[in-house]
């Protein structure tokens, strides 16, 4: 558990004590260090862990999920992040992260889909970081390293994307998903499974977890006023190319590139493989879930679509003059 994970949700809700009083090891990281949460999942799973649970962000989530896959043993996810994608798309309660521990007494099990990214020369793609959300390359991947991305992740995108849409880059990409090969998106996002149709930026809800698809959306526009259409608009839109494969390769002229992986930042080696495990996680979640797929709207669009037609008025603007 991450004590500093969406704001002090760890403490404020009493997750450590209530996990134990069901049975639980419970392992509170230290703020003041740095601690490898792989290696203390490995060590869980030697000393004979049957479960592993995490509360913290989707990032903490992906590194022990990948060994919980590794071992073949159920994985439980406390949503106690700030926004709490992977948990959304699970359809846990995001609201009250203590309901999540009910997985432990009466829960249910799913299984899952995983994204693997292997970056540099040819390798194991299975070797690679695992992600549950998405891999992000381009100008998407530049707005995952704003520091506002983490607070307000539909804001700070239509605030940035259509201006870094149309400003000259020093990289140029290439992306090829299966028979589909792009050359020069400006923008492309690798989803472990598709987004729902009409969301060009990942910014709603996956419909499934275990397709066994990854969902690949790349984006190359002209202007600030079609990157704006193209967010309001979503596939409609001017710009955008979508597909599902199993597998992904997005190269550049370049030796290395931004890539964020479920919201954190990196610098990867090129080129990037992106591959898809079907079913290799097992998901412990509870029975009864507030939040099952097909149930309340992903995101509030009306909000979103008020944003897209500030910053449409804002491009249209600019570009006249």
């Amino acid at each position: 558990m991450n004590p500093l994970s969406g704001g002090g949700k760890v403490e404020r809700f009493h997750l450590a004590e209530r996990a134990r009083a069901l049975g639980a090891e419970v392992v509170v990281l230290d703020p003041t260090q740095r601690q490898d949460v792989t290696e203390l999942a490995s060590r869980a799973v030697q000393g004979g862990a049957d479960l592993l649970g995490v509360a913290g962000g989707d990032g903490t989530q992906a590194s022990v999920a990948r060994v919980a896959a590794e071992h073949d043993i159920p994985f439980m996810v406390i949503s106690a992040g700030t926004r709490n994608h992977f948990a959304k798309d699970l359809g846990l309660d995001r609201q009250d992260p203590s309901r999540c521990l009910e997985a432990l007494t009466d829960g249910v099990e799913l299984r899952i889909d995983l994204g693997y990214l292997h970056a540099g020369e040819p390798g194991d793609p299975s070797t690679g970081r695992v992600f549950i959300n998405n891999a992000s390359f381009g100008v998407y991947a530049e707005v995952v390293q704003s520091p506002a991305y983490r607070d307000d992740k539909a804001r700070t995108v239509l605030e940035m994307l259509p201006d870094l849409l149309t400003q000259p880059s020093g990289t140029r990409l290439s992306v090829r998903a299966g028979s589909l090969t792009m050359d020069g998106p400006q923008a492309a996002l690798v989803s472990n499974n598709p987004y729902a149709r009409g969301d060009s930026a990942g910014m709603g809800r996956r419909e499934r977890l275990d397709s066994g698809e990854l969902g690949v959306l790349c984006v190359n526009v002209g202007n600030a006023a079609e990157a704006t259409e193209l967010l309001l608009r979503g596939r409609q839109g001017r710009g955008l190319t979508a597909a599902t494969t199993r597998e992904v390769v997005v190269d550049a002229d370049a030796p290395v590139i931004p890539v964020g992986v479920d919201g954190e930042a990196l610098v990867l080696p090129t080129p990037v493989r992106c591959c898809l495990a079907a079913g290799a996680l097992r998901v412990r979640v509870p029975r009864h879930r507030p939040g099952v797929p097909h149930g309340a709207p992903p995101m509030d669009w009306r909000r979103v679509r008020r944003l897209a037609l500030t910053m449409g008025r804002v491009a249209a603007g600019r570009g006249a003059a």
